[in-house]
């Protein structure tokens, strides 16, 4: 992985021009992310938080017949406009961590020419935990946005009326920031295993740069397949969390840990992967453009 780490990170760049490369290449990557993902992303939200969902056809059937293919983009503009900072944020925090972990092996470690596997996963869930205080109103947003009634009977009329809402009515840290803790866990796994997965695939080769463009998405996929297996129990109870009363008095799950206690009650261990289904098929196509986007404008800059 030295050839992967000397690639990446070019030794006459300047830290702020490598900084910004890492940001506007993963803002690209994020805008990819949400395009292809976001009609996979919603019938996964809408399984995870409804009872009387049976499948993803079914589910994705009911939203196009009921509410029209335009719906398959509902909160889109929530996320088009944070996940791009997400994303962003992941990829700078990511190769910075994974710089600092570099320098500190060169001199306490200069036997150890590579990154170890801890070490990438370590870099990753520092990304995630960076993401963290972004991603989680910005996903309460977006999952309030499109787990509301339909036509007249909605709740919200778009992003600024939902924060509004959730701020009004519960303020910010149980309103806004609603299941942040439970993200936090979910972010610095899921980023853990994403770019630890994607750095083990793409050190398979001599150099990076020689790493042809389908295998970049290939490898990208991949990764996001591994994402979502190793943090999906996670995402669920943040999703039950997020869809939750918002007023405080109405909560059905006072916190993590009793939301988990009341998921496993539910139904036990099958309903923390409840709509794990729709959400793979959606993760080989979205982390595929994502780090082929990442990577591609990396590589043109």
């Amino acid at each position: 992985m030295a050839d992967t780490i000397a690639a990446a990170t070019p030794v006459a760049d300047d830290g702020l021009i490598r900084t910004i490369k890492d940001l506007v290449a993963g803002a690209a990557g994020g805008v990819t992310q949400v395009m292809v993902g976001q009609p996979f992303d919603i019938v996964k939200v809408r399984m995870q938080t409804q009872t009387q969902a049976t499948n993803a056809l079914d589910v994705a059937k009911k939203i196009w017949v009921n509410e029209g293919p335009l719906a398959f983009y509902k909160g889109t503009l929530t996320p088009l406009i944070g996940i791009g900072a997400c994303v962003s944020v992941q990829f700078g925090a990511f190769h910075e961590a994974r710089r600092r972990i570099a320098a500190y092996n060169a001199e306490l470690h200069p036997e150890r020419k590579d990154l170890t596997y801890g070490q990438y996963y370590l870099a990753g869930a520092t990304a995630g935990i960076a993401n963290t205080i972004l991603s989680s109103p910005i996903e309460h947003v977006r999952i309030r946005l499109q787990t509301q009634p339909h036509g007249l009977n909605r709740l919200y009329s778009g992003p600024l009326s939902c924060i509004t809402t959730l701020t009004r009515t519960a303020g910010i840290r149980h309103g806004l920031y609603r299941g942040t803790a439970v993200t936090l866990l979910r972010e610095a796994q899921a980023y853990g295993v994403w770019f630890l997965t994607f750095e083990y695939l793409m050190s398979r080769h001599a150099t990076r740069s020689e790493v042809p463009s389908w295998k970049v998405a290939l490898y990208g996929g991949l990764a996001g397949e591994a994402l979502w297996l190793a943090s999906y129990p996670f995402d669920v109870v943040k999703s039950k969390m997020q869809t939750d009363e918002v007023s405080r008095d109405k909560w059905r799950y006072r916190n993590m840990r009793h939301a988990f206690a009341s998921v496993w009650t539910e139904g036990g261990v099958r309903v923390f992967w409840k709509g794990l289904g729709p959400t793979l098929v959606r993760a080989m196509p979205v982390s595929a453009g994502t780090f082929f986007t990442v990577e591609m404008a990396m590589r043109a800059m």
